[in-house]
């Protein structure tokens, strides 16, 4: 595979038909190699529409979903991102070109062991990784911006409380077959808003309540 040709196809047929237009989220999905952090035996998958499989159940998002929640986050150089969920580290490093430092969340130590090698390779330092739950640790540092790459069923307050004011939350909401990407935001005087973005399908969250609703 031509790796130069396949990221250009993927920023111009996937990418931007999605409308994402950020010159600076479009810069650093040109120039961070999503090969180097796709698992070897996916490789061919790297620059598809697609999820790409990981260890453990887990998923590399599409491209076009991790260009619009980075687009939609509207990251500044100055902010201190909060990543749920390693995965492959290829979103950690995204948001660590864009951001001023990033903490970035992993259940599984091996993916976060594997993430911190590719990480090191392309040469992203301002980039914490921690292997925890993030439903159940307790996190003293607040945030500008938080990217949760697994779904949940409903959404809480939990990652909204560790937002700074002015922060912003990416989060996926639903069960299958209708899932939602929704962008929250905490505004100055303590009041929340919410964007619907579009639909879409992720992986759920380990340990989040899947129990279906009690319906009369």
């Amino acid at each position: 595979m031509n790796y130069e040709i396949a990221r250009r196809q993927m920023l111009n047929q996937q990418i931007r038909a999605w409308d994402v237009l950020d010159e600076r989220v479009l810069d650093v999905l040109r120039t961070t190699p999503r090969e180097a952090f796709v698992p070897e035996s996916e490789r061919d998958l790297a620059f598809a529409d697609a999820e790409v499989p990981l260890a453990h159940g887990q998923c590399m998002m599409a491209p076009k979903v991790e260009a619009r929640l980075l687009q939609e986050l509207a990251i500044e150089p100055t902010d201190q991102a909060l990543e749920v969920g390693t995965g492959s580290g290829y979103l950690a490093a995204c948001l660590g070109r864009l951001a001023a430092g990033v903490t970035s969340l992993e259940i599984f130590a091996d993916l976060s062991e594997a993430a911190a090698a590719r990480l090191g390779q392309t040469g992203i330092d301002n980039v914490a990784l921690k292997v925890d739950d993030a439903l159940r640790t307790n996190l003293a540092l607040h945030f500008d911006v938080i990217a949760v790459t697994a779904s949940v069923p409903r959404l809480t307050d939990h990652f909204i409380r560790l937002l700074n004011p002015g922060g912003r939350l990416f989060i996926v909401v639903g069960r299958p077959p209708v899932m939602e990407a929704i962008l929250v935001r905490l505004h100055a005087d303590g009041s929340i808003s919410e964007k619907s973005l579009f639909e879409t399908l992720l992986t759920p969250m380990i340990n989040a309540d899947q129990s279906e609703p009690f319906v009369l």
